[in-house]
């Protein structure tokens, strides 16, 4: 006997679309180990997240609606696993990333103070980080990294990459410095000084004639004033410029107070907004985050360091690597506000639920 009863029509499973990949992000991703407030020797249990400079690009780009992809290497281990994982969740395209079954993923232990009399303790709302990457499979980097991703490079509008990956190792540097030798093609290459100086240790290579090279190697260069300061003894933004004329773009970070933007021969100041700051981790990558995201969507000059300082300020009020940003509408008002609204414009916190 025949079943006479219908079957539901077979209907096909209809994917969105990806986003076209603008942007790539070249460096290493760490877990993230956040300790409990406290000497870290009680902390008894341990929050786990995700960093690292071009990671945390990553996610800001995606955020702001630029298809962006991550070029990285980590281990074959749960903690490798867990960095792919959290950046597809958030859109960021990692079918270049390549499995180390050779090497660990690298890490790094977050210690917060709980500001007690205990000699170990920090002040309350400081942090420390304590890395655990030296052997790291993101030390492997290497220009065959390039060759990765079917083409992505080939394609996109923009690489981004900082000092730190630069720090890595020899391979990695080799990879930084093959980056800057790329041909444009209309496609631009961002660089963040990023200066790491525990990385340099063990380098032969001096850190401040590597840096300098890829600085002068770039189309947009973000620096702060204090480690430029440090690396290539000044932190005038008017003299720094004067030492890196090569990247039209050129962003250096005045200790918080504000940011001076070089476009072309063009300087512009903008402050930073008023806020109450949480912790400072990650905030110099969103910054770059946002002023990349506002020069490829064509925005003006001062957006661009507007949106910069925007995401920073959500980094700056929020407790992860990883900024949260609040809905793009809301970025887009702000950054578009009369001198004066800016200057009297505060901060304030969003919430994870609020930035989704």
């Amino acid at each position: 006997m025949t079943d006479s009863r219908k079957h539901p029509k077979e209907t096909a499973v209809i994917w969105p679309t990806p986003p076209r990949i603008r942007a790539i992000t070249v460096g290493e991703g760490l877990a993230v180990l956040v300790a409990r407030p406290g000497p870290l020797e009680d902390s008894p249990t341990f929050d786990r997240t995700a960093g690292g400079a071009e990671l945390n690009v990553a996610t800001a780009l995606t955020q702001l609606g630029i298809g962006t992809a991550w070029v990285s290497r980590v281990g074959d281990d749960g903690f490798g696993r867990y960095l792919v994982r959290h950046l597809r969740e958030r859109g960021v395209d990692t079918s270049a990333v390549y499995t180390d079954s050779a090497r660990p993923t690298g890490l790094y232990v977050k210690e917060r103070g709980g500001g007690s009399s205990h000699p170990a303790d920090l002040a309350a709302g400081a942090s420390r980080m304590l890395y655990y990457r030296t052997g790291s499979a993101a030390s492997a980097l290497s220009p065959t990294d390039l060759d990765a991703g079917n083409g992505l490079l080939e394609q996109c509008e923009l690489i981004h990459f900082t000092g730190i990956t630069t720090a890595l190792s020899p391979s990695a540097t080799a990879l930084t410095d093959a980056l800057t030798a790329l041909p444009r093609r209309e496609r631009l290459i961002s660089f963040d000084l990023n200066y790491r100086p525990a990385l340099w240790i063990r380098r032969e290579e001096n850190a401040a004639d590597t840096l300098a090279r890829q600085l002068r190697g770039s189309d947009v260069a973000f620096l702060g004033a204090d480690e430029a300061q440090e690396v290539f003894g000044t932190g005038d933004p008017e003299r720094l410029r004067e030492m890196f004329p090569q990247p039209r773009h050129l962003v250096v970070k005045n200790s918080g107070h504000s940011v001076t933007g070089f476009l072309g021969a063009l300087r512009l100041e903008v402050p930073a907004l008023r806020l109450e700051v949480t912790e400072a981790i990650g905030a110099g990558d969103a910054f770059a985050g946002g002023y990349l995201a506002a020069l490829l969507q064509g925005r003006p000059h001062e957006q661009l360091l507007r949106y910069g300082h925007l995401c920073a300020a959500a980094a700056l009020t929020g407790t992860g690597d990883v900024a949260e940003l609040p809905p793009p509408a809301v970025l887009e008002s702000a950054a578009a506000a009369t001198a004066s609204g800016w200057a009297a414009m505060r901060w304030i916190a969003v919430t994870s639920e609020e930035a989704s």
